[in-house]
This record gives C-alpha cells, sequence and structure tokens, in this order.
C-alpha cells in the first residue's frame, strides 16, 4: 500500500477507508458545541474521515457539521467515511441494532460507513453509560462476542452501515470470530490504541495476514482524561527523538507520529480540537520518514498504554493480558 499518493486503503469487502481520520472524542470538560466546530474545520482542512462512537454522547453535533457541510456544497454524502462504535452496554445480540439506530437518529443520516464494537468486554445493559453498583463498581456482563457479532453482519445487511468492524480485540479475539462456523463478513478493521510508545508491530502483522486493517487510536498519545488515563503518564509529542526527526523534516512530532502509522500500512486517527493543530495534523502526504527514521522510532516501544480499562481486567474478555 503506497500511502504517500494513496489516500485511502481499500477494505477485505471492497469499501475504500480514507488513512486518516478525524477523532471526535471529548472530555467531560469540553462544550459539545465544540465537536461541531471542530469537525467543520475538519472537513474544510481535507479530513474526510470522521471518527466518532455512541459513547462520546456529541453525535448531533457532529452530525449537524457533516449536513451543514453538505448543504454548503463542500463534500456529499458520499465522500465522507463515518464511524461509529456499538457501546459496551449494547453488546446483547437484541440490542446492537439498537444502538446504531440511535446513533443514526441522532446523526441524522441513513447509513454509516463503518460501525464497529467499541471493546469486546460488556457493561450491564440499561440507559447509564457507565453503569455502577452502590460501591461505585462498574457492572461488567458476560456476551458472548460471536453473537455480538451476528448481530452487527445483520446491521450490514438491513443497510444501517456499509462496513463492519471491531476495536481493542486482541489476536484470540479476532480468531473467535474469524474461525466462527457460519461467518458471514470478517471484521475489516481492528481499531486499537497504537502510537510510538505502543507500536503494536505483533498485533499489526497479524491483522496484516488476516487483510484486516489496523486503525490507531491515541496515534499522537492520548488526551489526558482522569477518568481514563493516569496524571503521570508521558507525553508522547515531547518525546526528544520525535522532535529530533521532527526538525530534520521541517514538521511537528505529531506530523511524525503520524506519518509513522501511514508508513506502517496503519490508517491514523488524529484528534484535535484546536484549529491550527487539525490543519498541522491533515499536512502529512507531503513528506516521507526515511528507512532510519522509521527503526528509530520503532525503538521508541516501550507497550506502554494510556487506555488500560483496569475496571475490566477480571473479565473473561479483557484484552489487555494477552502479549498481542
Amino acid at each position: 500500500m503506497d500511502l504517500k499518493h494513496n489516500r485511502s486503503v481499500k477494505l477485505n469487502d471492497g469499501n475504500l477507508m480514507p488513512v486518516l481520520g478525524f477523532g471526535t472524542f471529548a472530555s467531560d470538560g469540553i462544550p459539545k458545541s465544540k465537536a461541531n466546530e471542530a469537525t467543520k474545520i475538519a472537513i474544510d482542512v481535507g479530513f474526510r474521515h470522521i471518527d466518532a462512537a455512541y459513547f462520546y454522547q456529541n453525535e448531533e453535533e457532529v452530525g449537524q457539521a457533516l449536513r451543514d457541510k453538505m448543504a454548503d456544497g463542500t463534500v456529499k454524502r458520499e465522500d465522507l467515511f463515518y464511524t461509529t462504535k456499538i457501546w459496551t452496554t449494547f453488546l446483547r445480540p437484541e440490542l446492537v441494532c439498537q444502538c446504531l439506530e440511535r446513533s443514526l437518529k441522532k446523526l441524522g443520516l441513513d447509513y454509516v460507513d463503518l460501525c464497529i464494537i467499541h471493546a469486546p468486554f460488556a457493561m450491564k445493559p440499561g440507559e447509564e453509560l457507565v453503569p455502577k453498583d452502590a460501591s461505585g463498581k462498574i457492572i461488567l456482563d458476560v456476551v458472548d462476542i460471536c453473537d455480538t457479532w451476528e448481530a452487527l453482519e445483520k446491521c450490514k445487511d438491513l443497510g444501517l452501515t456499509k462496513s463492519i468492524g471491531v476495536s481493542n480485540f486482541n489476536r484470540k479475539q479476532l480468531e473467535l470470530i474469524l474461525n466462527k462456523p457460519g461467518l458471514k463478513y470478517k471484521p475489516t478493521c481492528n481499531q486499537v490504541e497504537c502510537h510510538p510508545y505502543l507500536n503494536q508491530s505483533k498485533l499489526l502483522e497479524f491483522c496484516k495476514s488476516k487483510d484486516i486493517v489496523l486503525v490507531a487510536y491515541s496515534a499522537l498519545g492520548s488526551h489526558r482524561d482522569p477518568n481514563w488515563v493516569s496524571s503521570d503518564s508521558p507525553y508522547l509529542l515531547e518525546e526528544p527523538i520525535l522532535k529530533t526527526i521532527a526538525k530534520k523534516h521541517s514538521r511537528t512530532p505529531g506530523q511524525v507520529a503520524l506519518r509513522y502509522q501511514l508508513q506502517r500500512g496503519v490508517v491514523a486517527l488524529a484528534k484535535s480540537f484546536n484549529e491550527k493543530r487539525i490543519k498541522e495534523n491533515f499536512e502529512v502526504f507531503d513528506f516521507e520518514l526515511t528507512p532510519e527514521d522509521m527503526k528509530v522510532i520503532d525503538g521508541l516501544n516501550r507497550n506502554f498504554r494510556y487506555s488500560k480499562f483496569s475496571f475490566a481486567v477480571d473479565h473473561p474478555y479483557y484484552p489487555f493480558l494477552e502479549e498481542y
């Protein structure tokens, strides 16, 4: 895949996914209107792949941005690639389509381009996004991911989504689906945390061998949301080696981190609500890292995770105890 010139990758179902995506997650303190403004800026700058989720609770605002940009003639619906995710309180098969239909209603769209399972471990169904017991402990639920997958296949057959995939799955969990009797559609992608401190090289090789695209979230390191990320986490964009390589190419460390992913055949998601940075994050198609640069960045790997989902560590489908 020549990502220097190719701005899209062909998924195993024949659909095209732009290799650079705009992430819309925002921490609790950020007003929802910000997602609307930032999504419009991202589309104006050139982003066509928008990554969102039911869990982010801002799909009304993001959907409004998409519709405004279609109405003013900037883009047509078929120019956009929109991803949403089935949240973990909807993993029971009878709830999967319901979650997607709720997202579509909020978005004001007839279909999404990609719908993925947000994580393999289920939480107790209900209206609470993060259900907790009286002592404040998150209430988990056990659902067979193969049953969830079958329900997602039905969503594709109904035309609610063009492609289907997964997120935060390890190799064994991907194999459960790939080896499922009566499998109708393979996952097109696996969206996982991936950046120079966690380069996922083994999972990437496995996914490539199965024609599954690896999509990188937290490609620029992570938001510092204290609910999910510990405050002493390293700042990826302050990494001296990235700064040195960036200086050599007259680029920013963020641009180098994104370019690194594209050259490895990984689809990268860039999240920023800052106009200057949104523009910078899109400017990664007109330079190339050398094989030496790539090797040096590979050497930064320390298997460091920002998002550990520690609350689910005892769940049978907790994904991060395996090597990959």
